[in-house]
């Protein structure tokens, strides 16, 4: 079964209200406990006339990195139930923070263990999560002959194209799943004659986003023409 990976990819914000007390949940991505640190110190600065601005982080492609913070309500009522809500999303690399602005009316500890929990979950409603695969970065390199009848294939599962280029030949930079390669060796040798085949370059995860296709480690991607 092909593994996938919950990243947080664009942050985003929710608020709830508890009798009368605002509860501003804001989530951002992040790489490691430093960027978190600054993340939380940034919601600090920025509502700085807050009773309380609790955080909690996971990072890790396991979420092996967690901490929470409860910000001076009784023990347990907010960091904790804030990282138990990130953790059974399965969202990694994200931090929260929620800020809350005391109404005057005391919630008592089941009260805030609610409010600090629904306020994460409003906040991630407005989020993007993308989940990431354990994949393959592969080449294929053609004759103009055959491109027409690859393009065809390309453009059908598992294959994702990353890349292209046109010179004396044509090469494609595909991106497939670690589970697919097999499958898709077999339908290129039949498209072709067994003319082509597709050579693996790299071990990498990848995912599809609006904004195009991700790729971990994209910064060490090279291939020789």
């Amino acid at each position: 079964m092909q593994e996938k990976i919950k990243y947080l990819y664009q942050g985003g914000q929710g608020e709830i209200e508890e009798k009368k007390s605002r509860f501003i949940a804001t989530l951002r991505p992040v790489q490691n406990e430093e960027e978190a640190a600054a993340f939380i110190g940034e919601m600090k600065k920025k509502y700085w006339d807050a009773r309380h601005n609790c955080s909690a982080f996971v990072i890790g492609e396991h979420g092996e990195t967690t901490r929470c913070s409860d910000d001076g309500e009784p023990s347990g009522t907010a960091g904790r139930p804030m990282l138990e809500v990130l953790k059974n999303s399965g969202v990694k690399n994200a931090a929260v923070v929620v800020t809350r602005y005391f109404g005057g009316v005391l919630l008592g500890t089941g009260g805030l263990v609610r409010a600090y929990t629904d306020a994460v979950k409003a906040g991630l409603n407005n989020c993007v999560i993308i989940e990431q695969i354990s994949g393959l970065l592969c080449r294929v390199r053609i004759d103009y002959t055959d491109l027409g009848r690859l393009q065809h294939l390309f453009a059908s599962e598992p294959f994702t194209v990353y890349g292209t280029s046109y010179e004396e030949k044509v090469l494609f930079e595909l991106l497939l799943p670690d589970d697919a390669f097999s499958e898709a060796e077999k339908a290129v040798t039949e498209a072709t004659g067994g003319r082509v085949a597709i050579v693996p370059e790299k071990k990498c995860r990848y995912a599809k986003t609006a904004d195009g296709i991700i790729v971990s480690g994209e910064e060490s991607l090279a291939f020789s023409s």
